[in-house]
């Protein structure tokens, strides 16, 4: 029997995404697109010190996913491939990461920009974006090395 794993959400995510259609499949092909994290207000505190950060990282749940594929065609290629080779949103836990942008803060309320989640999104966590820790110049991709640039305009 598998353990159950309970998450309780830490606030939504607010995009100008109200559809799959037409919204941006990562925060590098949503440059500019403007949203806000609202945290909720028993969350609030944990919301000190994050000012200093540039970018911050948003773990939340894919809430539209129903299903779960194992092998997947993504959008930047015509092959199939298993899932966590890929960043696609129907896992077996509908968990996703974006890198955003923190342009300011008000209160509980995070403005952000590169955005490329629903809006309506229940946020996991936030996590600041350390380049130190969470920057590999020479990391490879796989098979995103030959098609991942594209995710900039698909």
């Amino acid at each position: 029997m598998k353990p159950l794993v309970v998450f309780m959400p830490i606030g939504t995510i607010r995009s100008p995404f109200s559809d799959i259609a037409g919204m941006p499949i990562q925060p590098s092909g949503a440059k500019g697109i403007a949203g806000t994290v609202e945290v909720s207000e028993e969350f609030a505190d944990g919301l000190t010190d994050l000012d200093g950060f540039s970018r911050i990282i948003l773990i939340y749940m894919f809430h539209k996913c129903e299903s779960c594929e194992l092998t997947v065609t993504p959008f930047l290629d015509s092959a199939t491939h298993g899932i966590f080779a890929t960043r696609a949103p129907c896992r077996p836990n509908q968990i996703g990461i974006s890198v955003v942008r923190l342009t300011g803060r008000n209160g509980r309320v995070l403005s952000v920009a590169d955005i490329d989640v629903l809006d309506g999104t229940p946020l996991l966590d936030i996590k600041p974006y350390v380049p130190a820790f969470d920057c590999y110049p020479d990391a490879k991709a796989g098979w995103l090395e030959k098609n991942g640039h594209r995710a900039v305009s698909v």
